[in-house]
């Protein structure tokens, strides 16, 4: 997969994230971390939760399901997902994102 980040971004270490048709450059703080995703599938996200996330969508669309509030998301916007809040999304081939988390091991480098 071309990555839609210029090498700056997609030079950084990548990501370790277990699913198929996804890439993400990992830039990590002292107490948080910033992925630059990229999708070449659609893919099903199951419901989860963890530490607090905000999103940028750079390309394409996202439906996100928070807490039962289901909204769709698209280049430009962004959204919020507090802490501990369980949630799912519908992420379709083609999704970009910059991803803000408040966690420094949500991801580890691959």
């Amino acid at each position: 997969m071309l990555s839609f980040f210029p090498e700056p971004i997609s030079l950084l270490p990548e990501a370790d994230i277990p699913i198929d048709g996804v890439k993400g450059y990992l830039l990590q703080g002292e107490n948080n971390q910033v992925i630059f995703m990229e999708f070449s599938k659609d893919i099903d996200i199951p419901k989860h939760s963890h530490e607090s996330q905000w999103e940028v969508v750079v390309k394409g669309k996202v439906d996100l399901n928070v807490a039962g509030d289901i909204k769709t998301y698209r280049r430009g916007d962004t959204f919020f997902i507090p802490k501990d809040v369980k949630h799912s999304a519908r992420v379709y081939a083609g999704y970009a994102s910059i991803a803000y988390f408040n966690e420094k091991q949500r991801y580890k480098k691959k």
